[in-house]
């Protein structure tokens, strides 16, 4: 029986050498979810955490943004989680263009795949790799773009929020359009 295409894509990832990221790493974090999500969410790439488990979201950050969801009422098993790296880049710092580059035609088919009608970008480096290089996560946060049949839009990175509590309203605000989208897009379909 042949490998599901999704499973075949995460197969190819474990083997990947495009850039240095995969010497250092624990676990590959390809992503996780409904593989027939409407909604997806796209982090910059895994921490400590994630490396260790080898799935997105699942340290600080995956707590604050389970609390999110849940509070709006979006099921974590009803979106998929992926992010623009699959490795963890050193220190979590963020991930270099070349480590971006390399990686990234690996997020398009993990999205060609799913088939989502909303990308949500948690963050700044996500949102440059997704919407538009040029995007300041502070400016331009809670907009919204349609492209290609995909609605599009960013909101603060979880981790930011850990560290600026005060941009929560503002993140809250966000999640709630989200939920109305999922909606929209739900009750057109």
């Amino acid at each position: 029986m042949p490998m599901p295409a999704l499973e075949e894509l995460e197969r190819l990832c474990q083997q990947c050498r495009r850039c240095s990221l995969y010497k250092n790493r624990k676990n590959l974090v390809f992503g996780s979810g409904n593989k027939d999500a409407v909604l997806m969410f796209i982090g910059e790439g895994p921490g400590k955490d994630e490396d260790e488990r080898g799935l997105p979201f699942v340290g600080r950050s995956g707590r604050l943004l389970d609390k999110i969801l849940e509070a709006v009422e979006i099921k974590r098993e009803d979106v998929y989680i992926a992010n623009i790296v699959k490795c963890r880049p050193p220190g979590n710092r963020n991930p270099k263009e070349e480590e971006k580059e390399a990686c990234i035609p690996f997020l398009r088919k993990q999205v060609a795949l799913i088939r989502p009608r909303i990308l949500v970008c948690l963050g700044s480096v996500a949102a440059q790799a997704i919407i538009d290089k040029n995007y300041r996560i502070t400016v331009d946060h809670g907009k919204w773009v349609e492209r290609k049949g995909f609605f599009l839009t960013a909101t603060y990175h979880p981790s930011a929020l850990l560290r600026v509590p005060a941009r929560k309203k503002e993140a809250w605000e966000e999640f709630k359009n989200i939920k109305k989208k999922l909606e929209e897009i739900s009750q057109a379909n």
